[in-house]
């Protein structure tokens, strides 16, 4: 655009100068120049390093001979900006998650877009930004990734395929395997903040609220509860909630997990999109959270080690693990027993 006073063309900070479109077409995905100006004028500007700069098939990268672990996930989280977070800090965070409850430190990420026709170039570049930001915070970079154009429709739309991959120390063991009755369960915060502002920045509800999505990377978070030993299994519990993370746990484990319901911490506002949705916070996607599973002598020192970071301030004990009854139970404010199954699909769709 123009600045009023001069001929002087004034570029908003997200603008490329080198694309001449203001929105995606089918023809940024085809292969051709369009395409090829779209990677230089934007994915090489936020993401620009030796291993993705020489645009190969595959990035060649090493490691220093460590277990390798390997991870991947698409995101279609509608919509695309809401408080706390976007679809490009989702996708970086929520891979970075996944390969550090495995007990990985995060190294590389690999970065896909799938772009509607009719996406501005401006929103694109948001996200890039956003993407860019997260993975200097967690320490990974982005060394190679593909991009589709699909047909016009409704809305802008942009969907995201990443994956990624670690190292583990080999002295690292985790595992269902390894729980035993007695352990105790962890968590480093409140649960279903990030599903809650989903819901509302959707706008179909007139609500308003300061809640925020938890959506953060944990790789430096977990590493410190690491170094304190005992600890058992992580998982970050992401769709279908601490719920169902703690009932893969039972499955896996054949052990009862009992969490009680008056130590977790559910925020006021989460409670309210809970109760008028007709939601349960335990079932609530969380994206900056992680539940740890580990020995009862080692609890104090992880949770110390939790709150040491500010994802993890408010890090509290929530339950244990208890040879039986097996599965998931809720130990409600009565002392009565609550089976929490798990749930046949999602509350909420296309929460990330």
């Amino acid at each position: 655009m123009k600045d009023r006073n001069s001929e002087i063309k004034v570029y908003p900070p997200y603008f490329s100068p080198g694309l001449k479109e203001e929105r995606i077409v089918l023809s940024h995905g085809a292969g051709g120049l369009k395409m090829h100006r779209l990677i230089k004028g934007v994915f090489l500007k936020y993401f620009g390093n030796k291993s993705l700069a020489r645009l190969e098939d595959a990035a060649v990268v090493g490691w220093e001979g460590e277990v390798l672990c390997f991870t991947t996930d698409s995101y279609v989280v509608k919509p695309l900006f809401f408080p706390g977070g976007d679809i490009g800090k989702l996708s970086v965070c929520g891979t970075v998650n996944d390969l550090a409850v495995m007990g990985a430190e995060p190294r590389f990420i690999s970065l896909s877009f799938v772009l509607r026709e009719g996406l501005r170039l401006m929103t694109l570049s948001r996200i890039c930004q956003s993407i860019k930001e997260s993975a200097k915070k967690a320490g990974v970079e982005i060394v190679t990734g593909d991009t589709k154009v699909i047909e016009g429709g409704q809305g802008e739309e942009i969907y995201i395929n990443t994956s990624g991959i670690g190292v583990r120390k080999k002295a690292v063991k985790l595992g269902a395997e390894l729980v035993r009755a007695g352990d105790v369960i962890l968590i480093n915060g409140g649960i279903g903040e990030h599903e809650a502002t989903v819901a509302l920045a959707r706008g179909d509800y007139r609500l308003k609220s300061r809640l925020r999505s938890d959506c953060a990377p944990l790789n430096r978070l977990i590493a410190a509860v690491l170094s304190c030993g005992g600890v058992r299994l992580m998982r970050d519990p992401t769709r279908g909630g601490l719920a169902t993370t703690l009932n893969e746990f039972a499955d896996q484990s054949d052990l009862g997990f009992v969490i009680e319901e008056e130590r977790l911490l559910v925020a006021r506002a989460v409670k309210g999109v809970a109760e008028l949705l007709g939601l349960d916070p335990v079932y609530m996607a969380n994206e900056g959270k992680v539940v740890v599973v580990c020995a009862k002598n080692r609890a104090e020192a992880v949770l110390k080690a939790m709150r040491r970071f500010p994802e993890g301030r408010r890090a509290r004990l929530i339950g244990a693990v208890v040879k039986a009854p097996a599965g998931v139970w809720l130990k409600t404010r009565l002392g009565s027993l609550r089976r929490l199954l798990m749930l046949e699909g999602e509350q909420l769709p296309r929460i990330c």
